[in-house]
C-alpha cells in the first residue's frame, strides 16, 4: 500500500513540476471551456472515440425522453447486449441491468469517475439515488472489459456517466408527470448562470411516487442535486452533492406461475398472513391480511469535490475527493417464524410465532481519484490512481413478537461488520503511429492497471444454521487480500469511412459479500469462493457515412472460476453463485443506423451469442443431479438473442421514438431445466413529444410515454431452484410480471 501511495504522490509532484516549467493561461472563460471541464471528470473511466473498446455514447437528448419517471436502466436498455429488469412491473423501484448475460454485480458503474457499485454487494441499487437520470449529461456504455476503472472490475461491461454540465446562463425548469398506477413525478431545477465571471450554482429537487403494477409495489422516492462550480483561468473546481430518500414496498420474492393463474399476475405474498378477520379474500377463499410497512427504507448522500488544473496545453491534473453516506433498513413481517433462529430471545414459551423484524445497515465510503493527462496531436497519456475505504455495520432487531413483551425481545439477533480497502494505479496511452496524406490512421492502445483489495467481514450473520447441536447464527470470519493486474492492449485503424479495431484484455474480480456468507445454502463444504478472471478478445468494424452507420463487433470472453448464478437467491434478493472452472461467452453484435430523411432515423442492433460452462459439475447440494458432470451447459440468465429496433421521427417541434426489444429465452439455473426458465419476450414502447416555444426564449415540452404498446404478457426476471422431498424432485420457479400497456404523460417548462 505504501508503494501505491508513493507512486501517486510522485506522479502529482512530477506533473506539477512539468507544469511549472511551461506556464500557461487560458484565454477568457467561455461556455465551451466549461463544457470541456465537465468532460475531463471522467478521463479515467471513459473510452475515447478511437479507443479499441466496444462502446456506445448516449447524449442528453437520448436520455431525456426516458426521464419522466423511469429509472436509468430503461434508458440503458436501448444499447446493444443490455437487458433491463424490474420488480414492480413499471420500470421504477427495484430495477437492474444485465449485459452480455452478466448481472449487475459485474457491471462497473461510475458517476464523474466515482464508483457507484456498493463495495460489499457490488450491486447498484438505482432507487438509492432517485431520479439520477435527470442529472446525467452523458452516458458511455462499454461492453466487455472496458478501460481502467474504479471499484469492482468490469466483467460484462461498464457504465460511465457524467453529471450534466453547468450552464453559463440563467435557466431553470419545472416538470410534472402522471400516469398509470398512480405513477407521478414532480421536479424543479434552476441554474444561476455565470456569477462574477467565475461562479455557477445549480440545484434540483424531485419526487417520484407510484402504486406499482404489482400489488402493494409502492415506491416513494425523494431526491436532490446541488452543485457549485468555480472557473478560473487555469483551475476548475466543482463541489456537488446528490442523493435522496427511498421507500419501496418489498417485492423481491416473485410469484409462481400457479399463483399467477390462481390469484392474477399482480399477486405476491410479501407481508401476507392468514387471519380469520382478514380484510382480503383470495381466489381460493383464504382470508388474509398484509403488514402495511413491509418496506425497504434507505437514505444515500453522495458528495464529490472535483478539482481540475491545466498547467499548459499538454498537461492537466484531475483530482476527485468523494464521500458517500448511506443508512437503511428492511421492515419484514414473518408468519410462524421459528423463534430458535433469533438468539436474542431467551427461552421463548412457543416454538413458532408471528413477528416483525428489522435488518439495518450503515455505509461509509470515502476516497480519492487522481489522474494526470498528457496530450499532443499524436499521443495521449493518462496515469494516476485511486484509493477508497469502506465500512458498514449490519445488525438486526425485533419490534414485535406475538405473545412476548418488548423487554423480552430486546437486543440484536445478528450483528456483523465489514471493512474494505480498494486501491489501484494505472497508466493508459493512445499513440497515433500513422497519419499520412492518404488518410490512413493507425493507433496503438495500452492500458495497465494494478488493483489491491483488502476485504474483512466478521461477526454473526442473519443466517440461522441448524446443526447437530441445535441452532446457531452463521459466523462470519473473512479476511482476504487480492492483488490484480489488469492489462488491456489494442490497435485501431481508420481510413475514410472505414474503421477497425482489435483488442485483448485481462480482468480480475473479487467475490461479493453474498458469495462468502451464503454459500452454506448450496455448497457441499465450507470453502471460500475463488476470485474470477476474464480473458476478453474483441474485434470490431464500423462503416460511417453521412447518413448510414453500420458496425459489427465479435467477442470471445473466456473465464476462469467464473461465479455463475445457481438460480437461488437469499432473502435480500441477492443471487447465490458458484465458481465454475472454465466457461465462455462468445458472440457477434451488429448495429446499424440509417438517416432515411432529415426527419426519420431508423436503427437496429442484435446480439447473437453462445454462453457455455465447460464440463459443468452440479455443485448445488439439493439438486437431483448433485455431483454429476452434465457436460457443456448454458450459463444461467444468458439469452442467446437480444435485439432492438428503433424509429426516431422528428418533424419541426414534434418527435416520436418507437422502440421494440426482443430478449431470448433464459434459464434460471445451469442445468437447462425447462421448468426453471424465463420465456423469450418482445415488448414495444412509444415516446411522443412536442416542444412549444415561448416568447422569452424558453419552451414547454409535452411528452407521452406509452409502455408495452401491445400489452405483451411477459416477465422480465425470475429465479428458481430444485429440491428433493420423499424421493421426488420438485422445481420451484418465481417470476416478476410486467405491466400491460401503460401510460405516463409529462409537461416540462424550460425557462
Amino acid at each position: 500500500m505504501k508503494r501505491i501511495f508513493s507512486f501517486i504522490a510522485l506522479t502529482i509532484l512530477g506533473v506539477m513540476a512539468l507544469g511549472a516549467q511551461a506556464p500557461y493561461e487560458y484565454e477568457r472563460l467561455d461556455t465551451a471551456r466549461i463544457y470541456e471541464f465537465d468532460l475531463v471528470e471522467v478521463v479515467t473511466t471513459a473510452a475515447s472515440r478511437t479507443a479499441p473498446v466496444a462502446h456506445q455514447d448516449l447524449d442528453r437528448e437520448a436520455i431525456i425522453s426516458k426521464s419522466y419517471a423511469l429509472d436509468l436502466p430503461s434508458a440503458l436498455a436501448l444499447t446493444p447486449s443490455l437487458v433491463a429488469t424490474n420488480e414492480t412491473g413499471i420500470g421504477i423501484g427495484a430495477t437492474s441491468i444485465r449485459m452480455r448475460g452478466t448481472d449487475a454485480t459485474r457491471i462497473n458503474v461510475t458517476v464523474n469517475g466515482v464508483a457507484m457499485n456498493n463495495p460489499d454487494s457490488h450491486s447498484v441499487y438505482w432507487y438509492d439515488t432517485p431520479d439520477l437520470i435527470s442529472s446525467v449529461g452523458n452516458i458511455q456504455v462499454q461492453r466487455g472489459a472496458g478501460v481502467s476503472t474504479n471499484g469492482a472490475g468490469a466483467f460484462g461491461g461498464a457504465v460511465s456517466m457524467t453529471t450534466d454540465a453547468l450552464s453559463t446562463e440563467f435557466r431553470g425548469s419545472a416538470s410534472l408527470s402522471y400516469g398509470s398506477y398512480n405513477t407521478n413525478k414532480q421536479g424543479v431545477q434552476i441554474s444561476s448562470g455565470l456569477l462574477r465571471d467565475h461562479w455557477v450554482l445549480d440545484a434540483r429537487l424531485s419526487h417520484i411516487g407510484s402504486d406499482g403494477y404489482i400489488d402493494r409495489g409502492a415506491t416513494d422516492l425523494k431526491s436532490y442535486m446541488a452543485q457549485v462550480g468555480y472557473y478560473g483561468d487555469n483551475t476548475r473546481i466543482k463541489l456537488l452533492s446528490f442523493g435522496g430518500v427511498a421507500k419501496t414496498y418489498l417485492t423481491y420474492n416473485g410469484v409462481s406461475k400457479a399463483d399467477m393463474a390462481l390469484y392474477g399476475r399482480r399477486y405476491h405474498d410479501s407481508g401476507q398472513y392468514q387471519s380469520a378477520n382478514g380484510r382480503y379474500t383470495l381466489a381460493d377463499g383464504t382470508r388474509v391480511d398484509y403488514y402495511d410497512d413491509q418496506t425497504d427504507n434507505y437514505i444515500q448522500i453522495n458528495n464529490h469535490l472535483v478539482v481540475n488544473h491545466r498547467f499548459n496545453p499538454r498537461w492537466q491534473l484531475n483530482t476527485t475527493l468523494f464521500y458517500t453516506y448511506g443508512y437503511g433498513y428492511y421492515n419484514q413481517y414473518k408468519d410462524d417464524a421459528y423463534l430458535a433462529s433469533y438468539l436474542n430471545l431467551t427461552n421463548p414459551a412457543v416454538e413458532e410465532a408471528d413477528l416483525i423484524r428489522h435488518k439495518l445497515m450503515e455505509n461509509h465510503l470515502g476516497g480519492a481519484n487522481i489522474a494526470a493527462n498528457y496530450s499532443t496531436s499524436k499521443l495521449d497519456v493518462t496515469f494516476g490512481g485511486s484509493w477508497s475505504y469502506y465500512t458498514s455495520p449490519h445488525w438486526g432487531t425485533l419490534s414485535w413478537v406475538d405473545g412476548m413483551d418488548s423487554a423480552d425481545i430486546a437486543g440484536k439477533w445478528y450483528d456483523n461488520d465489514v471493512n474494505k480497502q480498494d486501491a489501484n494505479i494505472f497508466a493508459r496511452a493512445e499513440w497515433e503511429v500513422v497519419d499520412d496524406a492518404d488518410g490512413n490512421h493507425l493507433s496503438l492502445f495500452a492500458d495497465m492497471q494494478y488493483r489491491y483489495v483488502h476485504y474483512k467481514a466478521w461477526g454473526e450473520n442473519d443466517n440461522s444454521i441448524w446443526g447437530d447441536e441445535g441452532v446457531y447464527m452463521q459466523p462470519i470470519n473473512v479476511d482476504k487480500r487480492y492483488g490484480f493486474f489488469n492489462p488491456h492492449l489494442g490497435i485501431s485503424y481508420l481510413r475514410g469511412k472505414h474503421s477497425i479495431f482489435a483488442s485483448v484484455a485481462i480482468a480480475n474480480r473479487e467475490p461479493t459479500r453474498s458469495d462468502f456468507t451464503d454459500r452454506y445454502m448450496f455448497a457441499a463444504d465450507d470453502s471460500y469462493p475463488e476470485s474470477e478472471r476474464l480473458y476478453d478478445f474483441e474485434l470490431g468494424y464500423t462503416f460511417t457515412a453521412p447518413r448510414l452507420t453500420v458496425g459489427v463487433n465479435l467477442y470471445y470472453m473466456h473465464y476462469r472460476n467464473q461465479l455463475v448464478a445457481t438460480g437461488m437467491v437469499n432473502d435480500g434478493d441477492d443471487a447465490l453463485n458458484v465458481n465454475v472452472d472454465k466457461s465462455f461467452r462468445r458472440g457477434v453484435e451488429i448495429m446499424a443506423s440509417w438517416m432515411t430523411t432529415k426527419w426519420l432515423t431508423l436503427s437496429a442492433n442484435v446480439t447473437l451469442s453462445q454462453n457455455r460452462i465447460k464440463d459443468y459439475v452440479d455443485e448445488l447440494k439439493d439438486s437431483p443431479t448433485y455431483g454429476q458432470n452434465l457436460g457443456d451447459m448454458t450459463i444461467s440468465y444468458s439469452p442467446a438473442v437480444v435485439g432492438s429496433l428503433a424509429a426516431d421521427f422528428h418533424l419541426g417541434d414534434f418527435s416520436l421514438l418507437w422502440n421494440t426489444q426482443y430478449v431470448g429465452k433464459q434459464y434460471f439455473t445451469n442445468n437447462e431445466i425447462e421448468a426453471l426458465s424465463l420465456d423469450a419476450y418482445c415488448v414495444t414502447n412509444l415516446d411522443l413529444g412536442y416542444r412549444l416555444a415561448l416568447g422569452n426564449g424558453g419552451n414547454v415540452r409535452f411528452g407521452l410515454a406509452v409502455n408495452n404498446l401491445f400489452s405483451t404478457l411477459y416477465e422480465s426476471n425470475g429465479y428458481g431452484y430444485s429440491y428433493m422431498w420423499d424421493g421426488e424432485r420438485y422445481d420451484e420457479a418465481f417470476y416478476f410480471p410486467q405491466a400491460p400497456i401503460n401510460f405516463i404523460g409529462n409537461v416540462t417548462v424550460n425557462f
